[in-house]
């Protein structure tokens, strides 16, 4: 039951990254991460009777998983905005990478054979992705020039900020951070009460950096801004199954993170038949390689 919950969280984490380009569309970055934190806030109020009840001791814990999500999309951000979106989706890779270290070192979770190799195929699937998009073969381009293919070189080796990469690799690990206090917070708390805080923490986190950097937010623009809407309701969903996938005695940090990258199938796809994109087929080799390594994984 675990695993087929994980499965609809990574699949439904590929459809919002559909739904968040489409919300990018209308909003600035900071108003589509406040408010689609803040709506989905709004949709677990009403289970707010099942979140009380919490240790004085655990609304720190459940905090700091807040403020290390807070960081971790704040250094995404910056990061996507100062280096190519290719370089930084090879970085992100390493998340994977990270998740399984922190499962196996702090939870002292084996790995078997069969999710050693279903690891290698995950990441071999992504990263043939992602080097397919670094070498200027992405969805929709045409034969580039020399002189393009050395500007792009030229990008890659020298305009990226050291301090960017460091953001990035910082994002991926603060990422697998969280996904390993969901498993220890998930062991004290139930599904209820570590959503309803960890939501409200967030959104405090985000009013409060708003406030003090006075970052300009359009409200009737962002209200009117379904797709913002849309992903709240998906995070709300897909949070929810992963919060009680991590709460299931059985469940393991090392395969969960495997079965997650299903949701880059659904990125995929998605781009395929909603923006028309082109050169599908290697992108779909690589999805075939990924969902080898989750189903040896698991098996």
């Amino acid at each position: 039951m675990w695993m087929l919950l994980v499965l609809v969280y990574g699949l439904l984490k590929g459809t919002r990254e559909i739904v968040k380009k489409k919300s990018l569309e209308r909003s600035s970055v900071m108003e589509v991460l406040f408010f689609y934190t803040l709506f989905a806030f709004l949709f677990v109020c009403p289970d707010m009777k099942n979140a009380m009840g919490m240790k004085p001791s655990w609304y720190f814990f459940v905090a700091l998983k807040s403020f290390v999500i807070f960081l971790a999309w704040m250094c995404s951000f910056k990061a996507i905005k100062k280096m190519p979106l290719s370089v930084y989706g090879i970085l992100d890779l390493s998340r994977v990478l990270f998740a399984t270290l922190l499962g196996t070192v702090v939870l002292r979770e084996k790995m078997s054979t069969q999710q050693i190799i279903g690891l290698i195929l995950v990441a071999s699937g992504l990263l043939l992705l992602k080097m397919r998009i670094r070498t200027g073969k992405n969805v929709g381009e045409r034969e580039e020039t020399e002189r393009t293919k050395r500007a792009d070189a030229k990008e890659l080796s020298e305009n990226i900020p050291p301090l960017m990469l460091l953001f990035a690799l910082a994002s991926c690990l603060l990422n697998a951070l969280s996904g390993l206090m969901d498993k220890l917070l998930m062991k004290d708390l139930n599904s209820s009460q570590l959503q309803f805080w960890y939501m409200l923490f967030l959104v405090s986190f985000y009013l409060i950096y708003i406030l003090v950097t006075k970052e300009k937010i359009d409200l009737k623009k962002s209200l009117k801004n379904y797709w913002i809407w849309i992903l709240a309701f998906l995070f709300v969903i897909a949070d929810r199954a992963l919060f009680v996938a991590n709460g299931m005695a059985d469940s393991r940090v090392t395969v969960m993170t495997l079965i997650k990258q299903s949701g880059c199938i659904v990125t995929i796809l998605g781009g395929r038949f909603i923006y028309k994109e082109k050169n599908i087929g290697f992108k779909l080799f690589c999805a075939g390689v990924i969902i080898t390594g989750i189903v040896v994984a698991v098996l």
